[in-house]
């Protein structure tokens, strides 16, 4: 679905997002870079991560960026125009299944961070839909720097991210194309249905093997 190597980039894009309840009051780009050293530094530091502890990875992933996604609206903009046939038990369903597999995915690419480093361009501006877009590339020695932008916009009083792009590919819109064939096939059903199997594969897997080495997700 995306490559392991995008999945990681996308991961500390979404990792910078940590921390808003102490820079919840700064415009997006401040907050961003406010707390991009310190997630790092964890990343650099956390043993347990650095050996693949999976357990450990969502650990962190659930307290420091899960809260800072809208999870609603990224599945509503993965999902597409079959949301808008979806009752409200098949969303809250679609929407729990999908942040269990991005929490997932997180976990396994963040098992393989080492030694990347954010660095950021000039500040965005927001919409006339009040959103705003701040980009920033990823740098790992010996490798070109990947773009990476994220997309926030206010809700409940604070900025929260509904989509991320890596190397100009967004996140929602990848998702939407194998989401689409899943609705084709089975409709909404279908599509939790499929995203259910998955993640019980995903976790089944994952206690098979003690929650050591990365899992492709």
């Amino acid at each position: 679905m995306i490559r392991r190597s995008a999945l990681l980039c996308l991961l500390s894009a979404c990792l910078l997002t940590g921390g808003l309840v102490r820079a919840a009051e700064s415009a997006p780009d401040a907050m961003v870079k406010s707390v991009t050293e310190e997630v790092l530094t964890v990343l650099r530091q956390d043993k347990g991560i650095q050996s693949g502890n999976r357990q450990r990875a969502m650990s962190v992933i659930e307290s420091k960026v899960a809260p800072h996604f809208d999870f609603s609206r990224m599945t509503s903009l993965a999902v597409g125009r079959a949301w808008g046939r979806a009752d409200a038990g098949q969303r809250a369903a679609l929407t729990d299944e999908f942040r269990t597999l991005l929490v997932r995915t997180y976990a396994n690419a963040l098992t393989a961070y080492r030694d990347q480093t954010v660095t950021f361009n000039a500040p965005s501006r927001a919409g006339e839909d009040g959103e705003i877009t701040v980009h920033s590339q990823i740098n790992k020695p010996g490798a070109q720097p990947i773009p990476l932008d994220y997309s926030l916009a206010r809700s409940g009083g604070e900025w929260k991210v509904f989509d991320v792009a890596v190397a100009n590919v967004s996140l929602v819109t990848n998702y939407r194309a194998s989401f689409a064939s899943e609705i084709e096939k089975g409709g909404v059903a279908g599509l939790i249905a499929s995203l259910k199997a998955k993640n019980r594969s995903s976790g089944d897997a994952r206690a098979t093997a003690g929650g050591a080495g990365p899992h492709s997700g």
